[in-house]
């Protein structure tokens, strides 16, 4: 049984995964953890440090499974592999090795849009979720999956959330996808309005008709380009690395 972990962005918890749930074959084990302050983890806020967060997500990101993160949960998957023990491969969708790029949001862009969720948090979650949909071939559509699934409040407090914000400024993966501890695929919807040019181009799978959620506009497509790449890795692990099933 090969074992999957999901990961979920800025201000969307594990339910966005549910749109994927009739796609898995049989054979593959799939688990979407909340990351601390989301879902049912609201109790708590979302810590400032990586190694807080790597003690906080050591077992929900075992090493034996494929860790796939869209968005922020890409960066901040691949920007754990310095604190836990790497996994059997890394997924990154709609995630560059920096959420700021030149040729995609400037950090300008992202800066305006922090001063406008300190005013007013809620709108601005909204204004997020609308703007990372333009690329959907039927944005008003993939809003309305979206909210059917997560609600329309954000289940995560401000600080939360603003944590996060500051994780997407500051966050560069660089280094851990020029040298990466196990197999990496990166996939890029063709029409990411938040990827540039550059991030969708070092891409090993791009997806037509997509945007940053294709967990939403073309989940059976993006559930085959996984499992390929899960039963890729698995077969490509060190014997030593290798957990009996």
């Amino acid at each position: 049984m090969t074992s999957l972990v999901l990961l979920s962005g800025w201000g969307i918890d594990a339910r966005i995964w549910q749109s994927l749930s009739d796609c898995w074959p049989d054979d593959i084990a799939v688990d979407a953890p909340d990351w601390p302050g989301y879902g049912r983890h609201t109790e708590r806020e979302f810590p400032t440090s990586l190694p807080e967060l790597a003690e906080y997500m050591h077992a929900r990101l075992p090493s034996d499974a494929i860790w796939i993160g869209w968005s922020l949960g890409g960066l901040l998957a691949a920007a754990l592999l310095d604190w836990l023990p790497p996994p059997r491969g890394l997924v990154l969708i709609g995630a560059g090795a920096t959420f700021c790029q030149a040729d995609g949001v400037s950090a300008q862009e992202l800066a305006a849009f922090r001063h406008a969720f300190a005013r007013d948090p809620q709108a601005t979650w909204h204004h997020f979720l609308r703007w990372q949909l333009q690329g959907e071939p039927a944005p008003r559509t993939a809003l309305k999956r979206l909210l059917d699934l997560i609600g329309p409040r954000p289940v995560a407090s401000p600080q939360t959330l603003a944590t996060g914000l500051d994780l997407l400024a500051r966050l560069d993966v660089s280094l851990q996808l020029d040298r990466p501890p196990c197999p990496t695929l990166r996939v890029a919807g063709e029409q990411d309005k938040l990827l540039g040019d550059a991030a969708r181009h070092a891409a090993q799978v791009t997806l037509t008709d997509s945007g940053h959620c294709p967990m939403l506009s073309n989940p059976a497509v993006l559930v085959d380009y996984l499992v390929g790449f899960a039963r890729f890795a698995d077969n490509h692990v060190p014997q030593a690395h290798r957990v009996e099933e």
